[in-house]
């Protein structure tokens, strides 16, 4: 199973009433084909950069998951057919997952390698220190 991302937009005139059931359509197809929905976020109605079906607004939804190839298909049929859907899109988010573990565990390696040694740190030396450390210069008397 992969994990994935679907973002759309629902029409801003949209009632809770309408949005939640379309919502819980969509995970049920997530689930029905052995996914696993983790988290559904609503981010409430939000200016569009363009207008998209004569709508300048819209209500963003997230929903993050793991499902297969088949359920997706389905998933993104069913969002090309609902009239409250004005645009979605769907991202695969494994493989960035997988990278900042594999980040995180070379990071992690690296640091086990080398003991942890105390670095000191260069200071600025004081007034006192420089006029010590200077070279003393005779004045000649002319």
């Amino acid at each position: 199973m992969r994990t994935y991302e679907e973002l759309f937009i629902v029409r801003p005139n949209a009632t809770d009433e309408e949005v939640d059931p379309l919502i819980q359509q969509f995970t049920q197809v997530i689930t029905a084909d052995g996914g696993q929905v983790q988290k559904t976020e609503k981010w409430g109605v939000r200016r569009l950069a363009y207008r998209v079906q004569k709508q300048t607004d819209g209500m963003y939804i997230l929903l993050q998951f793991t499902a297969t190839p088949n359920a997706i298909k389905e998933l993104e049929r069913r969002m090309r057919v609902s009239d409250l859907v004005l645009k979605f899109l769907t991202v695969r988010i494994d493989e960035k997952l997988k990278r900042i573990e594999k980040r995180r565990k070379s990071r992690e390696k690296r640091a086990q390698r080398k003991p942890a040694q105390p670095q000191s740190v260069p200071t600025m030396p004081t007034a006192e220190q420089m006029m010590a450390s200077a070279p003393e210069t005779e004045e000649k008397e002319a």
